[in-house]
């Protein structure tokens, strides 16, 4: 797979040329098992730094010191900590300036590889992703997130392109807890129910196929995503495993940012900014932001598809262990005003949410942060946010 490159169009009608730079793919991707490549990784850079968090390092980074050893190449390892923040970067950019580093290798997990692919495009290195586990498509989009000391989400950096390599070791994300899948999963259900908002309606051809492409990595999750769990490691396994990491890049890729966030992961965002929150991964954050986005859509717009919609997310959350409610986010002793600041977060001018076709004040948000659950044909209004809370 190669970057495509930027061309010059000619519209006719207006007899203008037009510039468009897409960076939809890396441009070499490995997967399988057994599927780390110092060979490869050689081919970019003599001089590695390794960038990842302190824990995955220790825990699961042998393998990979191994073949960069076996190419003979000069390794060196940084930590990100303490977290994807302007801080962190700034300190690993002056590892890269010690070691005289050639290439940077993301290594673990979301915010490992946006660090490394954030700190490749300032120093304008090559980059290569090893996502080890399932939890994001981080790995493939040419897009970082960054972050505040305090792990609170601060704005998004498009990059240049997409990695230089990209390398999905099933043997290496087996080794993650299956947590990290389940949340990969409702990270990559997102793309549906957020692109086919924000771009259904859209007769641009890319468009178009980016949100059919989500509809279809929907229906393979749905499908095989209970079977998959049961059998680690198993060929459904894999199939899912590269829907979360490959399927949900691509989407992002062709569709761009309008395909990528809206209102899931505007809710995701606003949570981070709760201590409380942190315990729990970014997917499980954005699957709990889906039924908020559906659960607006069903209030503000009267729209029943999105109603059952909701419903049958609920279900299929309860088969393979997503969070449905604010509780089951860590969250359940959060006070009103903590809420009202999470939702103020999300609806802040900026903030993707506003990419629905409907306009979303914090009260509404508020509202429907604290009633994902609530059946559909029970009558219940948005009113009376304060129950459950301090």
């Amino acid at each position: 797979m190669t970057h495509p490159a930027a061309s010059n169009v000619t519209d006719a009608s207006k007899g203008v040329s037009m510039l468009y730079s897409m960076n939809v793919a890396p441009a070499q991707v490995i997967r399988g098992s057994q599927a780390l490549s110092g060979e490869a990784i050689a081919r970019l850079g003599l001089r590695p730094l390794v960038v990842a968090g302190e824990r995955t390092l220790t825990s699961a980074g042998q393998p990979l010191l191994t073949v960069l050893e076996q190419q003979k190449l000069a390794v060196a390892q940084a930590s990100y900590s303490p977290d994807c923040s302007e801080m962190s970067l700034a300190a690993l950019e002056e590892a890269v300036k010690s070691h005289q580093a050639d290439v940077i290798i993301g290594f673990g997990g979301g915010k490992a590889l946006d660090m490394a692919k954030l700190l490749a495009y300032r120093c304008r290195l090559p980059v290569v992703t090893i996502p080890t586990s399932a939890a994001t498509c981080a790995a493939w989009t040419a897009l970082s997130n960054v972050y505040s000391n305090e792990g609170a989400f601060l704005y998004d950096v498009a990059l240049a392109r997409c990695p230089d390599l990209l390398i999905l070791d099933y043997d290496l994300i087996q080794t993650a807890p299956q947590r990290t899948l389940v949340a990969g999963i409702g990270d990559a259900l997102a793309k549906w129910y957020e692109a086919s908002v924000s771009s259904g309606h859209s007769d641009q051809t890319l468009l178009i196929a980016a949100v059919q492409q989500a509809r279809v990595l929907r229906d393979l999750l749905f499908q095989k995503s209970v079977a998959a769990l049961q059998e680690p490691g198993g060929a459904v396994w894999r199939e899912v495993v590269d829907a979360t990491v490959l399927l949900a890049g691509i989407i992002g890729g062709i569709g761009g940012a309008q395909c990528r966030t809206v209102a899931a992961h505007a809710v995701h965002n606003g949570l981070t900014h709760l201590l409380a929150s942190h315990g729990t991964l970014h997917g499980e954050k954005v699957a709990y932001g889906i039924l908020v986005q559906l659960r607006l859509e069903e209030t503000i717009q009267g729209n029943q598809l999105a109603a059952s919609a909701r419903q049958q997310l609920l279900k299929f959350y309860a088969e393979i262990g997503l969070p449905q409610t604010l509780s089951q986010l860590g969250l359940a002793n959060i006070t009103l005003t903590q809420l009202q600041q999470a939702a103020e977060i999300a609806c802040q001018p900026a903030s993707d949410i506003h990419r629905l076709p409907f306009t979303v004040v914090p009260e509404q948000l508020m509202a429907a942060m604290v009633s994902t659950t609530v059946p559909v044909d029970s009558g219940r209004t948005l009113l009376g946010i304060e129950e459950g809370l301090c």
